[in-house]
């Protein structure tokens, strides 16, 4: 050795040495702190996000070999490394298996989904147009109870109330259906106190 000093320090924290201590991240906080630092370093430099991982399905699973040889269960005669070749092929046609059944029970879910939302959405126009039907029913007994109120308003405001005792009707003499020559104008009169 070359310098004399104490063998257990280690050459970075040596206060001889000239390198720079090595800083560790002690809690996550100073964690993320040394990784923001590192960022800002350089701000230049581009960020590589991973993307997102995309969806395991049995498609994208390679298929199952078309031809096996050698088929061993995890029976004894078998070696010791065929057992592990037997529970690999296994997991891998167990996975393939559930993905499948995965996906069929998705696809079913889906179906009922759809089929109660149509049945939902059928019930609801069944609902509306009932509905509409009171609404323009229930207008229209209103509209014709409104046009006879305003039908018996309008005769009595052109006919003018109906004079018997002097046998005059509308200012016509009620005999002879000539104009009535009294000078008076069939209406209503109105007499301010």
């Amino acid at each position: 050795m070359s310098e004399p000093g104490p063998e257990s320090i280690p050459t970075s924290a040596d206060p001889r040495s000239k390198r720079p201590v090595k800083r560790r991240a002690v809690t996550a906080q100073s964690e993320q702190a040394t990784q923001i630092e590192s960022l800002f370093r350089d701000p230049n430099k581009e960020i590589k996000l991973p993307g997102p991982s995309k969806q395991r399905t049995s498609a994208s699973l390679p298929p199952p070999p078309e031809i096996v040889a050698n088929v061993q269960g995890s029976s004894a005669g078998a070696g010791s490394g065929e057992f592990h070749v037997y529970k690999a092929s296994r997991r891998r046609e167990y996975e393939r298996l559930r993905l499948m059944q995965s996906e069929i029970d998705k696809e079913k879910e889906n179906e009922e989904w759809n089929r109660e939302r149509e049945e939902t959405k059928r019930k609801d126009e069944e609902k509306t147009e009932k509905n509409r039907k009171r609404r323009e029913k229930r207008n229209a007994a209103k509209n014709r109870k409104k046009d006879t109120t305003n039908k018996v308003a309008d005769s009595m405001v052109t006919d003018g109330p109906t004079n018997t005792a002097g046998g005059h009707q509308d200012g016509h003499h009620a005999s002879t259906g000539e104009p009535d020559q009294s000078g008076e104008t069939a209406g209503l009169i109105i007499h301010d106190d």
